[in-house]
């Protein structure tokens, strides 16, 4: 901790702004990964359990179900099965629409992590900019010039580039990670609506063939 309030002092405002974004970003990757923590489920399981309580017509007991289990998947489910039992003909626009509900849930705050990979390092290269401008000051100042008057200038310069990349690069592995966790659980979510769309349909036709009771 002293190391780096050195740092700071050595490398200049700059690294207050670098400081700030790494604790933005941290706050930002961990409030994710808590987040799709506690939304991770077993989709097969689930569909397992709605399947088998739907083909006894327990409506009720499988919209419980959904609404006690975590997740976009589960939700998207309920949404279907309430369509179902409502009698609405249109399931996949009841799955749309909870989808559109569900998606921005999961992308939100994550664009924050490309920004501030793709800022730092300009706050790096600006931080640069004012060293140099610095040492140049000392240098037109200055008649009798030693490596000791320019070293805080090009140490300053070279701090900031260093803390804004050291910053920058985890930011970038953080947000390519998160993408392909919400990649990962838009999949179950496509998958989940398909295999309960199927089923709704094998239902009626079942029905229609006079081999089981329409909802």
């Amino acid at each position: 901790m002293r190391l780096y309030l050195k740092l700071i002092q050595e490398g200049g405002p700059i690294m207050w702004v670098i400081l700030a974004a790494s604790l933005i970003a941290l706050y930002v990757f961990l409030k994710k990964v808590f987040q799709f923590h506690r939304e991770e489920i077993n989709v097969r399981e689930l569909l397992r359990g709605l399947f088998n309580v739907l083909k006894r017509d327990g409506f009720v007991e499988a919209i419980t179900l959904c609404d006690n289990t975590p997740g976009p998947t589960a939700r998207i489910l309920g949404a279907a099965i309430l369509a179902y039992e409502r009698g609405d003909e249109d399931i996949r626009q009841a799955i749309d629409d909870a989808a559109l509900e569900e998606l921005p849930k999961l992308e939100r705050n994550i664009n924050v992590l490309a920004t501030l990979g793709f800022v730092l390092p300009l706050l790096g290269f600006l931080g640069t900019v004012f060293g140099m401008m610095k040492t140049f000051q000392i240098v037109r100042a200055s008649e009798y010039l030693s490596a000791t008057d320019i070293a805080g200038s090009v140490n300053m310069a070279l701090i900031t580039t260093a803390s804004a990349l050291v910053v920058a690069i985890p930011c970038y592995i953080a947000y390519n990670y998160l993408v392909s966790r919400v990649n990962s659980i838009t999949l179950d979510m496509e998958k989940a609506a398909l295999e309960i769309i199927g089923f709704f349909d094998r239902r009626r036709a079942e029905a229609a063939s006079g081999k089981g009771p329409e909802k």
